[in-house]
């Protein structure tokens, strides 16, 4: 067998995340069967993580087993002449046998687009806010993320991980447009519902109904119910999974 990073980017609105569930459409069950009518046999994905429904990537890696090599640049452009609208093949690597599109991950970045003024061209990728909110406030909040692991306030519930700990290498707003704002963060691994969560308890901040050593409460409690509600997936986009360059070929 011959592994395959293959690098996809995607509009989440249509499907109910990225990751394989019964009686629901994801992204990688749609790439699973192009792959499928390309090989002519089974295909397994496996991917650096998953995504919540709605939740957009303009790049995710998975890993993928070929039972003969295959030539790269065909792959990228068979895919996308089988694939819907709203994914895209942006690259297929050949790796390692034991790499691991997961585990071999050293980073994922994400961010998270809010707007201060309505507009009908981005209303489907961006969070409305109101104007006047703090986003020097809110930055000074997150800054806070650097200085903890333990993000339990910011998972969902009842999640099947052993652990609960994250390194947060990046966390800061910053702005795009003259109403539009990004807010950027990196971290080793993430949470389910993780970067959702912080936004939400961040924009509490911003509205001057959380202040910044209540943020930090909110960490410190590890309590779910004490962070703000999870801000809208579609505002969220996957952007970048760091790997260590030993493993392609």
């Amino acid at each position: 067998m011959f592994r395959y990073f293959i690098y996809v980017s995607y509009d989440g609105a249509a499907y109910h995340g990225w990751q394989v569930q019964p009686n629901a459409v994801t992204v990688q069950q749609v790439l699973e069967e192009a792959l499928e009518k390309l090989m002519r046999s089974s295909v397994s994905l496996v991917g650096a993580g998953r995504t919540d429904a709605g939740v957009n990537a303009a790049c995710m890696v998975a890993h993928v087993d070929f039972p003969c090599e295959v030539d790269c640049a065909q792959m990228v452009y068979k895919l996308n002449r089988i694939l819907p609208p709203d994914i895209a093949v942006s690259d297929v690597r050949r790796v390692k046998d034991s790499a691991h599109a997961r585990f071999d991950a050293l980073s994922r970045r994400y961010n998270y687009r809010v707007v201060t003024a309505k507009s009908p061209f981005v209303r489907r990728y961006a969070c409305r806010v109101m104007p006047g909110i703090d986003f020097e406030t809110m930055n000074r909040a997150a800054e806070l993320l650097y200085e903890y692991t333990d993000f339990t306030s910011f998972s969902k519930l009842h999640t099947d991980v052993k652990t609960n700990n994250c390194k947060v290498t990046h966390a800061v707003w910053r702005k795009v447009g003259e109403h539009e704002w990004v807010f950027e963060i990196e971290a080793d691994r993430f949470l389910r519902n993780m970067v959702r969560a912080i936004v939400g308890t961040l924009l509490l901040v911003g509205r001057g109904k959380m202040s910044v050593e209540g943020f930090r409460q909110v960490i410190e409690n590890k309590a779910r119910g004490e962070a703000g509600d999870s801000a809208m997936g579609e505002a969220l986009f996957l952007m970048e999974v760091k790997y260590p360059q030993d493993i392609f070929l």
